[in-house]
This record gives C-alpha cells, sequence and structure tokens, in this order.
C-alpha cells in the first residue's frame, strides 16, 4: 500500500498531519519526497497532532521518518506529537524516540584530581597484569608436573614448529642486527679511545659490553617484538574467533596445548640466538677495528683473548633463559585478554611488545645488581 501523508485543517483551523499506508525502507523515496513537500504554516505556532492510525506496515527506517518529523515540526515551534498510535507499533516508536536526546554533561574536573585518577587506574591495571602474570606462571608449573609425570602429553611436533620460527627463522635479521650494533660500538671507541692514545681498549669494550650485557639484551629485545607479539596475535585471534573456548569445551587445556610448546620453543631459542648474536656483533667489532681502526684481526683475537674471561660469557648466558620466559608469559598473557574486535588486537599486541622489552630491560638490571654483588 502507498505510503501517503496529508496535512488537514486548512483555513484558519487548527493544522494536522495524517499519516497512512506503508512506511518502510521500500517506500523510502516517495516518503522523502512527502516529508520535503509538507509545508505548514509556521507564524501560527500550537500544537499539531501526527494521526498515524492508518499506517499499516512500519519498520524502524518508517519510525526514523516519523521521529524526524515530529522533531522538525518542534524546530519551527510546534508541539508536535504522535497520536492515534497503534499498540503493536508502540515499543518501536517509543524506542526511536528515545535516541539522541540525552545531551552530553561537561563537567570539569580539577587537574591534580585528574592526574590522581590516572595514578590510580595506571597502579590498578599494573597490579591486574602482575596477578595474571603469576596466575599464569602457576598453571604453567601445574602443566609441567604433568608433563614430567606423563611425558607422552608434551606436544613435541608443536614445540619444534615453534623452536623453527622462533630460532632458525630469526638469524638472518639477529645476524645483522648484532653485527651492526658491535660494530657501532667498536667505531665510537676507536673514535674516542684514539684522543688519549687507548685505542686498543676499543676490544675489552666491545668484548665485555657485548657477551655481559648488549648482546643478550638486543636479543631479547627483537625477539619480543617479532616473535612475543607474533605469540600475541595468534592467541589473540584464536580467541575473537573462539577457538580456546572450544578447546575448553572439548577438554583441554589452552596452557598445556597452546603456550607450553611456545614457551618451552622461546626459552630453547633465545640463549642459541643471544650466543649467535654475541659472536656477530664481535665479529663486527673486529671487522671495523681492522678496517677502522687500523688493527689487524691477529691482534684483535689475541686481545680479546686477555680482556674477556668465560665468567663474562657466563653472565650474559645465565639472563637468557629467563628473559625469554618472562617475554613468553608477558605475550600469552596479552593474547589471551583480547576482546571480540581487531582493535583489541592491535592494542594487546602493542602492549605485549611495550610490556616485554620494559620488563627485559629490569630483569636485565637486576641480574646486573645480583652478578655485581656475587662477584661475576
Amino acid at each position: 500500500m502507498a505510503p501517503e501523508l496529508i496535512l488537514m485543517g486548512a483555513g484558519g483551523q487548527r493544522p494536522s498531519v495524517r499519516a497512512s499506508g506503508s512506511w518502510t525502507a521500500a517506500h523510502a523515496e516517495a516518503l522523502e519526497r512527502k516529508i520535503d513537500a509538507l509545508e505548514i504554516d509556521a507564524q501560527r505556532p500550537g500544537s499539531l497532532d501526527i494521526d498515524i492510525a492508518g499506517i499499516g506496515e512500519l519498520d524502524t527506517f518508517g519510525a526514523w521518518l516519523l521521529e524526524r518529523l515530529t522533531r522538525n515540526f518542534a524546530k519551527q515551534g510546534f508541539d508536535a506529537r504522535l497520536v492515534e498510535v497503534p499498540a503493536r507499533f508502540r515499543d518501536l516508536l517509543d524506542e526511536i524516540h528515545a535516541c539522541g536526546r540525552d545531551q552530553p554533561v561537561l563537567q570539569r574536573q580539577n587537574p591534580i584530581l585528574a592526574k590522581l585518577e590516572g595514578l590510580g587506574v595506571a597502579a590498578t591495571e599494573f597490579g591486574q597484569d602482575l596477578v595474571r602474570l603469576i596466575d599464569l606462571s602457576g598453571r604453567l608449573c601445574l602443566v609441567m608436573a604433568l608433563i614430567l609425570r606423563h611425558p607422552r602429553r608434551f606436544r613435541l611436533t608443536s614445540a619444534v614448529h615453534h623452536l623453527d620460527r622462533v630460532g632458525w627463522q630469526a638469524l638472518p635479521i639477529i645476524f645483522l642486527i648484532t653485527l651492526l650494533i658491535g660494530a657501532i660500538i667498536a667505531q665510537q671507541g676507536i673514535f674516542h679511545f684514539r684522543k688519549f692514545g687507548a685505542g686498543d681498549y676499543v676490544v675489552d669494550l666491545v668484548g665485555i659490553l657485548v657477551l655481559r650485557e648488549i648482546g643478550v639484551l638486543i636479543v631479547a629485545i627483537m625477539v619480543a617484538g617479532r616473535s612475543g607479539s607474533s605469540y600475541t596475535a595468534e592467541l589473540g585471534s584464536m580467541k575473537m574467533r573462539e577457538e580456546i573456548d572450544a578447546l575448553r569445551t572439548m577438554g583441554l587445556d589452552p596452557v598445556e596445548v597452546l603456550m607450553l610448546p611456545r614457551i618451552v620453543a622461546l626459552v630453547c631459542a633465545l640463549p642459541i640466538l643471544a650466543f649467535f648474536g654475541s659472536m656477530c656483533a664481535l665479529y663486527g667489532g673486529g671487522l671495523v677495528a681492522w678496517l677502522y681502526g687500523g688493527m689487524s684481526p691477529e691482534i684483535y683475537i689475541a686481545r680479546l683473548k686477555e680482556a674477556v674471561s668465560v665468567k663474562h660469557f657466563e653472565v650474559g648466558m645465565i639472563k637468557a633463559p629467563f628473559m625469554a620466559l618472562v617475554i613468553g608469559l608477558v605475550a600469552c598473557s596479552e593474547g589471551m585478554q583480547v576482546a571480540g574486535s581487531a582493535e583489541s588486537l592491535g592494542l594487546k599486541t602493542t602492549a605485549s611488545v611495550v610490556k616485554s622489552i620494559f620488563l627485559v630491560i629490569v630483569l636485565d638490571g637486576f641480574f646486573a645488581i645480583f652478578f655485581a654483588s656475587i662477584g661475576m
């Protein structure tokens, strides 16, 4: 039935509008034309009734047109209202009528209180993150105890797959970055030590700094950005697609099936990558010492043997598994916090990288204090 919109009460009588027919999206063009063509003398505003008893069909589009009609009349000074509303349309019209009427209230807040509120929120979020990490660590320990009792439950194929991804496939970028880092440290050391006639001491600088601190730290940061973000994105995508809920429904523990192989692969791969990266950095430092500083490779290696001991190498290697564990826990924890939106996935992936790098640097500082206190 074609829609109709008729103006009643001409000739000085109180105006009213009568709507009838089908007010649905199928007649959108006709309804728009009729509403645009409707004109009422705004010189004599007053009450205005819109009779919709004759409307046979009404959908959300038609309800919005009626609401727009009443609001337009209200702007012209009329007290417009819908009358003779069929009972079957009342809920829809009431819902549409309530939309968009709440005006935001602007409240001025004390800047000091706002800062304190932000600090409190940050402290609360930090506490929640800490609790989640402790909880995940405890669940991981329980799963590892179960695996030790029943070794066949461990998913070796998955662990080897992730070891290939975070270890073998990361070698090219680790080689490039650590080589450049070692070369830069050596170049800067030679440039400044030459002023004091101590250019040979650049070997001590490169060797000790790379093996104790820079080598493992740079590799851990790169792994956090490369593999940690990948873990968070994978688990977050599975959370969004409800695959993790499906695992729980089948009686499988996501910590055992998804997280343990990833964390084990990371703990195994990071020490190897740290060793490889440290060797590359030492090679880069020797290359610059030869080409830029005029130090022959034989002298560089001999000086390196005198300056560096096994103790320095042990310090760097001891840190690596703990940094890998922190990166894996943070990445898996953030992945499990992803909600059902792409925005949440991006935010949690970013948070995973930032938190992992922050905790790795903090952990490196604690290790530096610890090794200094025991004389290593």
